[in-house]
């Protein structure tokens, strides 16, 4: 029986790499890996046109595609993660000497409203410091994935021909959401980041997610067994990485592996847990967040999100 090709995007990082160089290989299949140097064009390429067979996605983005009918499933296989109190810039000329006081204000974001990063942030902002979003103007660099979606009457984009670095450093607006300008009135809004995001790591439990798989819906449908042969690949080759990441293998580390390093020093755990019930807390803890912002509309099932025979799955 000749094998299954699956066009399969996925960036390269340490929990990928034994799938990129093929030393693991999903049971009969070939994962031919698309190489697309800025990732979220892959996003908005899987969302618009299911242009791949398997594709890394943006969490928030699935979820508004899902809302909205997309075609594709994702495996519980979460690929990214990080911390976002240091996401938070502020011009220092804005009289913003703690969150609150961007209520009222306007404030970048990145690219799209709907935007990983931006949700987790402004759940920081929310959760931990009270501040009300429903109270600040979010002005958006970009367009969303997820053309069917509309957000919020609070949202607005960058007025024509303006960038949201320009804005931020000359005090137009108080502050940006992963807006990365290195300036000397430019500062983060949370001290601390790491600090702050390891604390509420060790307080909630919660490591927060980015970046998961999706599977076009017909492949699925056409190969049952898939799915699960798909999350054992992905799992065999973050377990290979977590393993090298443990033993202090990982040469020439880069930031993320790092923060990786950092995260299984003081929980003692797997810092990229994959399946749905070791990570059930913090899904839940980004579907409220995605509710509360008018991202979704309905707060869906979290077993409904994940692809059949992977829901019992845990690596």
């Amino acid at each position: 029986m000749p094998e299954l090709h699956l066009s399969t995007v996925t960036r390269s990082q340490g929990n990928n790499a034994a799938l990129k160089d093929g030393t693991v290989r999903p049971r009969g299949a070939v994962l031919d890996v698309v190489e697309v140097p800025v990732l979220v064009h892959a996003f908005r390429r899987m969302v618009r046109d299911l242009e791949f067979d398997v594709s890394e996605m943006a969490f928030t983005t699935y979820l508004v595609a899902k809302a909205h009918g997309a075609r594709f499933t994702a495996l519980p296989t979460f690929l990214v993660r990080g911390f976002h109190h240091g996401a938070i810039r502020v011009n220092t000329g804005a009289e913003v000497r703690e969150p609150r006081n961007l209520e009222g204000r306007e404030v970048g974001v990145n690219r799209g409203y709907t935007v990983t990063t931006g949700v987790w942030a402004r759940g920081i902002l929310a959760e931990e410091y009270g501040v009300d979003l429903d109270r600040v103007t979010w002005v958006l660099s970009g367009d969303e994935h997820v053309r069917e979606y509309r957000p919020p009457a609070n949202v607005v984009p960058v007025p024509d021909g303006d960038d949201l670095g320009d804005m931020l450093t000359s005090g137009r607006i108080a502050a940006a959401v992963g807006v990365d300008v290195e300036h000397p009135d430019v500062a983060p809004l949370i001290p601390d980041a790491r600090a702050a995001g390891l604390r509420a790591l060790q307080r909630d439990g919660v490591f927060p997610i980015n970046h998961l798989v999706v599977v076009r819906d017909d492949v699925l449908e056409a190969h049952p067994d898939l799915a699960p042969d798909l999350f054992a690949a992905f799992a065999e080759s973050k377990n290979r990485y977590v393993e090298r990441l443990r033993a202090g293998e990982v040469t020439d580390p880069t930031a993320t592996d790092r923060m990786y390093a950092q995260v299984m020093e003081t929980t003692g755990a797997d810092p990229l847990p994959y399946g749905i019930e070791p990570n059930r807390a913090t899904i839940e803890r980004l579907l409220d967040h995605a509710a509360a912002q008018k991202i979704l509309d309905r707060r869906p099932d979290v077993d409904a999100l994940f692809a059949k025979g992977t829901h019992d799955l845990t690596a």
